[in-house]
């Protein structure tokens, strides 16, 4: 085994650096269960003024914050419309139906983002004994679109024809930080475009675990009792929410550092002969005649890369990987492709 390994599978594998365990360290902490950790309350009043929401919800994970926010606005029985490559239906375990009784119709898009127009065709009223669509589910970036950003206007004319319809939008915006980046959009004019919206920690920001959800005041009590019944009401998290405050202070901005390390990930591998594009953001997906058989031999060189499909690997940049740790990276990858292609 080579003695660095670079590791791409994910923007989740980061390690907290050294300012942020200094603010994890110094954190004053309560008992958040009982609503009483000044820095977890910190935390949530931070992101809810930022995205112009009147209130907030620390929780362990994307995951939780996703089924929380998408049981907040649908009934069981009640349809919930989405792409059909949405992170909540491939990556979740099925939790909206497992745990929320909703029902999910499916729209197959380019790269993951809706068409509102499509949108508008798809939603239907409730009827007697009819499932009538009670909300729509965005993903900003997408990730198995690779990394791909919602236009705003996309997202205003998705709220105009929701709001029309009666129909509320969650967002999943475990990576929402890397489309701010990129597009410049501010934070409340995202915001705007939702009635919940959830926000990863752990990934593009570095932070070691928590996802807050952004909602209205008036479904922060409902919230809080889906969060205990789930299991995920903690107590002393001030340590953990600390890390989550010092990130968003801290590293942002930073992440047009990982988009540009994506950028020459990618630089490399169409220079070899792979067509793999620009990616807006961190996320590059490289397609391969044998993903398994490239993964392999890229862990054997010491670079570590995920299997998103039979013939699709993915690579993510963040903060805990250098550009010439790309660079080499992406000449690994190229290597292990020609040489998968010219097996048996």
């Amino acid at each position: 085994m080579p003695d660095e390994i670079i590791d791409l599978r994910s923007d989740t594998v980061t390690k907290p650096t050294a300012p942020m365990r200094a603010a994890m360290a110094a954190a004053e902490v309560g008992d958040d269960t009982l609503g009483e950790d000044p820095t977890v309350i910190r935390l949530e009043q931070m992101l809810a003024d930022a995205f112009g929401f009147s209130a907030g919800l620390f929780l362990p994970s994307g995951v939780m914050a996703n089924q929380l926010g998408l049981r907040l606005l649908v009934p069981p029985g009640q349809e919930l419309l989405a792409d059909a490559s949405s992170h909540f239906l491939l990556y979740e375990d099925g939790g909206v139906a497992w745990h929320g009784g909703i029902l999910t119709r499916t729209a197959v898009s380019e790269n993951g983002l809706l068409d509102p127009a499509v949108l508008a065709r798809l939603i239907r009223p409730t009827t007697p004994y009819g499932t009538g669509t009670k909300a729509v589910a965005v993903e900003n970036t997408h990730n198995a679109g690779g990394g791909v950003v919602y236009p705003l206007a996309t997202l205003q004319e998705i709220r105009r024809v929701t709001r029309e319809a009666g129909v509320a939008v969650h967002c999943d915006g475990a990576r929402l930080w890397n489309a701010h980046v990129v597009s410049g959009v501010p934070f409340d004019a995202y915001g705007a475009c939702f009635d919940t919206l959830s926000l990863c920690v752990s990934k593009g920001l570095g932070a070691p675990a928590g996802t807050v959800l952004l909602l209205d005041a008036d479904r922060l009590e409902e919230a809080r009792v889906m969060r205990h019944r789930m299991g995920g009401s903690m107590r002393q998290t001030g340590i953990l929410a600390a890390a989550a405050i010092h990130a968003f202070e801290n590293h942002v901005e930073r992440m047009a550092e990982d988009h540009a390390n994506a950028k020459t990930i990618a630089g490399v591998l169409n220079d070899s002969g792979l067509d793999v594009g620009t990616p807006e953001t961190n996320i590059v997906f490289v397609q391969v005649p044998d993903a398994g058989k490239v993964q392999a031999a890229c862990m054997a060189a010491g670079v570590k890369v995920s299997v998103m499909a039979p013939t699709t690997v993915r690579l993510v940049t963040h903060l805990d990987v250098s550009a010439q740790q790309c660079e080499r990276a992406a000449f690994t990858v190229a290597k292990a492709v020609s040489e998968a292609g010219t097996q048996a």
